[in-house]
C-alpha cells in the first residue's frame, strides 16, 4: 500500500465534511457546490480504496476509516493554519494586533494612540478589547497588555506600570469631604473586575486602612472599572479609582482625589508577546512608545497632593 498523499483539495473537502457531518454545509464553508465537494470526497475514497462516509437519507456518517482519518486531518490543517499565521507575523506586514482589557483600552491606551500613529505612520494598529485568556496563534494577536497576570516562562513579558487606588469624586462632591469618614455620606461605587486581587482592594480595605469601621453596605456595582469611573464622573458617588485608569480625569480636574491614603496593589500591567517576537521591528517600536508613555504615571501620584507624601496603606 502506497503512502503517497492524496490531493490536498480532497483532504480539505473531507476535513470540512467530517467536521460538519454534512456535504452541503461543508460545500458552503469551502465556497464550492455540493457536487464539487462530493467529487473530491469520491476522489479521496478511490485513492484510499475504501469508503470514508456512509451516505444515508439526508445525512452522512463516518466509516471506521473515516473516523481514523478525521482527527489527523483536522490536526494537520490546524497545524498548517498556525504555521501560516506565524509566517505572516514574520513578514513585512505592518499591521500590529494588540489586545488589552476594555477599561485600560478606553481610559488610558486609546486616547494616546494618535501619538503612536504620528510617530509610526507605517504601522497600522488593530485592537481587541478583551479580558479573556489570549491565544496568540488562534486569535492572531501580536501583543497583549494584561493587568494582574503573572509572569509566564513561555512568553516574553515586561512590567509597564504598577497600580494604586484611592477615593475619587466629581468636583461638586469634593468640598464636603473634609475627613475620610465623610465618604459614608456619598454612594460608594464598587467594581468587580479586581476581585481576584489578594489582599483585596475594595472599600472595606481602604476604610480599614483609614482606621474606620466598615463602610455602609450597598452601592452600585460595576463589572468594569471604566464604567465605575464614568458613574463617578457623572456625580453618582465616590469610586475607589485606579490611578492609571483615572489619570486623564485627575489631571484635567474632572475627578478629585480628596485624601492622600492609597492602596498599593500587588498586581501590575504587563506587556506580553510570544518569546522572540519582542525584537520584531513593529513590536519593538510599540514597546518603546508605551514605555515612554507610562513614565508620566510616576509623577501623577505626587502631583495630586503637592507638598505631601501619599500614605500607602499597609497591605
Amino acid at each position: 500500500m502506497s503512502d503517497r498523499l492524496p490531493p490536498l483539495t480532497a483532504l480539505r473537502a473531507f476535513d470540512a465534511a467530517a467536521r460538519h457531518m454534512s456535504f452541503s454545509r461543508a460545500a458552503a464553508e469551502l465556497n464550492v457546490t455540493p457536487a464539487a465537494l462530493s467529487f473530491q470526497i469520491k476522489t479521496l475514497e478511490e485513492h484510499l480504496g475504501a469508503p470514508l462516509f456512509r451516505r444515508l437519507n439526508r445525512a452522512v456518517e463516518l466509516t471506521a476509516a473515516g473516523r481514523a482519518l478525521a482527527p489527523h486531518a483536522a490536526d494537520g490543517f490546524e497545524s498548517l493554519r498556525a504555521g501560516w499565521r506565524a509566517a505572516r507575523r514574520l513578514t513585512a506586514t505592518r499591521t500590529l494586533s494588540i489586545t488589552a482589557g476594555p477599561a485600560f483600552t478606553a481610559k488610558w491606551l486609546a486616547p494616546r494612540l494618535f501619538r503612536f500613529a504620528a510617530a509610526h505612520p507605517d504601522i497600522e494598529l488593530r485592537f481587541t478589547a478583551s479580558l479573556r485568556l489570549m491565544d496568540f496563534d488562534r486569535d492572531e494577536i501580536d501583543v497583549a497588555i494584561r493587568f494582574g497576570q503573572s509572569e509566564d516562562a513561555d512568553f516574553y513579558s515586561e512590567v509597564l506600570a504598577t497600580e494604586w487606588m484611592t477615593p475619587m469624586v466629581a468636583p461638586q462632591h469634593a468640598a464636603g469631604l473634609r475627613a475620610p469618614e465623610d465618604l459614608a455620606r456619598l454612594a460608594l461605587l464598587h467594581q468587580d473586575d479586581i476581585g481576584f486581587l489578594d489582599p483585596p482592594a475594595n472599600w472595606a480595605a481602604w476604610f480599614a486602612a483609614a482606621g474606620l469601621p466598615p463602610p455602609p453596605a450597598g452601592g452600585a456595582r460595576f463589572s468594569q472599572a471604566d464604567h465605575a469611573l464614568d458613574a463617578a464622573l457623572a456625580g453618582a458617588g465616590a469610586v475607589l479609582g485606579r490611578g492609571i485608569l483615572a489619570e486623564a480625569a485627575l489631571r484635567e480636574g474632572r475627578l478629585v482625589a480628596p485624601f492622600d491614603l492609597v492602596l498599593d496593589l500587588t498586581a501590575a500591567y504587563r506587556l506580553i508577546c510570544p518569546r522572540g517576537a519582542e525584537t520584531r521591528a513593529d513590536i519593538a517600536a510599540f514597546r518603546a512608545w508605551i514605555r515612554d508613555e507610562t513614565e508620566s504615571l510616576n509623577a501623577l501620584r505626587a502631583g495630586l497632593w503637592p507638598g505631601r507624601v501619599p500614605a500607602a496603606a499597609p497591605r
